[in-house]
């Protein structure tokens, strides 16, 4: 059973101490999701956003073996109940070049947008998304944070700290 601590009205954190506790960490935030959030995701290479993406991704019934890094296409759509978007910004040169990709799409409100290195791009997210910082904490634990922007961004953490 993963626990949340709230840190304030912004924040939650758990620890999670193998890959499998952040697949249910991504599904557990996929139940609060609904079309037109965004969420941007943080962390260093290896600390699981793709994995995170991915458990998102198969709670809106994606299945699992389409998703992987669009780290050269740089994004990919997933059909499910929604359309799920995937971007990683990590291959771009400046944050102008994510301008050039098409936010329009990337950020329509009949799906749920998911952008990994969301931290390159921060200028050119929308100002209320969901943040998920994901830090390694040992070879298979991790710390993920998640940050709320804006009223939208609040209402879903309320909602995951039940």
């Amino acid at each position: 059973m993963l626990t949340w601590i709230r840190q304030n009205d912004n924040s939650l954190v758990c620890h999670v101490a193998e890959e499998a506790e952040t697949n249910s960490v991504g599904r557990q935030i996929a139940l609060v999701l609904n079309a037109g959030d965004v969420v941007g995701l943080i962390g260093d290479l290896g600390a699981g956003k793709t994995r995170f993406v991915k458990a998102v991704a198969q709670a809106w019934d994606v299945p699992e073996d389409e998703v992987n890094s669009p780290t050269f296409t740089l994004i990919q759509e997933y059909l499910g109940r929604v359309p799920i978007r995937h971007c990683d910004t990590y291959r771009l040169r400046s944050p102008e070049e994510f301008a050039d990709l098409g936010l329009d799409e990337l950020f329509a409100s009949d799906g749920i947008a998911l952008v990994e290195w969301a931290d390159r791009v921060v200028e050119y997210l929308p100002r209320d998304r969901l943040e998920i910082r994901i830090t390694i904490d040992s070879p298979t634990a991790r710390t993920i944070e998640v940050l709320a922007t804006g009223k939208r961004s609040r209402r879903i953490l309320s909602q995951l700290a039940r």
